[in-house]
């Protein structure tokens, strides 16, 4: 899910809960506009504040794990597996002839 989608999500929690919680707190107007716009925006700072610290350690790991070489050591060695085991066959061929076992079997 995109950060934009928190940041939204996040900012509408908290305009809801500030409405509530001045509502049920406060009589006066001007106090009930203005704890609902400081929740508002304590909310919206707090998700900001998580996200830059998900971003982060996010940015950490993908220059930590490099995938392209990853894969690359990864297609060698199979690429070598596959060699030695047509060295194996042609061996086992040499020893038992054209009699070899299946496979699966």
């Amino acid at each position: 899910m995109r950060s934009e989608n928190y940041v939204a999500f996040f900012t509408v929690s908290g305009f809801f809960i500030g409405l509530i919680f001045s509502a049920i707190k406060f009589d006066a107007i001007e106090n009930i506009i203005f704890y609902t716009i400081s929740i508002t925006l304590f909310f919206y700072l707090f998700i900001h504040v998580i996200l830059i610290f998900y971003l982060r350690e996010t940015e950490k790991e993908i220059t930590f794990f490099q995938k392209d070489d990853f894969e690359a050591v990864c297609n060698l060695q199979i690429a070598d597996i596959k060699k030695r085991e047509r060295k194996i066959s042609s061996m086992l061929k040499s020893i038992h002839g054209d009699d070899l076992p299946k496979e699966g079997v």
